[in-house]
């Protein structure tokens, strides 16, 4: 068994590529969609809550305090678009296609772009979903943010202490 599953901390795959962080400053591909938090064009102090649906492409997107977002009618917004291509540069724009079931119709051994994806995605017409995840995606954001606050320790951290050692259960 290699070292790093036996200890408290888990292994970080690096980015596909470098990305800057303040036109989205969150980005996972968890529950089921593509999402993240994504910064306002016009607004320094707003932030938008985005995501798209595995399978459906069903989107979502509104400011952090469930207000819609006014571009985001019959189609993919620019917080959105945003969105994808900060995941593509993330993860690669391979990982990105598998987990939203995107057929790229490409070549093994070549590598779809964001904007193939996003024209991929919206060709199927997808629809409006609901804004509920918006709520605990912000919140792992946040809670992302306070980690950056910590000086950097190799020791654990108290909040990380319930996860076992081993593989062994208590």
């Amino acid at each position: 068994m290699p070292v790093w599953e036996l200890s408290s901390a888990a292994r970080v795959v690096p980015p596909a590529r470098p990305r800057k962080l303040a036109k989205v400053p969150f980005v996972e591909l968890a529950d089921g969609r593509l999402q993240g938090v994504v910064s306002s064009g016009s607004d320094a102090g707003r932030v938008y809550v985005s995501s798209i649906a595995t399978g459906t492409y069903a989107f979502a997107c509104s400011t952090n305090n469930n207000r819609p977002c006014g571009g985001a009618r019959g189609g993919f917004c620019n917080h959105i678009r945003a969105l994808v291509g900060e995941a593509v540069l993330q993860y690669g724009a391979e990982r990105v296609a598998r987990y939203l079931k995107a057929d790229t119709g490409d070549t093994p051994g070549t590598e779809p772009d964001a904007h193939k994806l996003v024209a991929l995605m919206s060709a199927t017409r997808p629809t409006q979903g609901d804004t509920s995840a918006a709520a605990p995606v912000f919140s792992r954001f946040l809670r992302h943010l306070a980690y950056l606050e910590l000086e950097p320790t190799t020791a654990p951290l108290p909040e990380m202490q319930w996860f076992p050692p081993t593989r062994t259960v208590a």
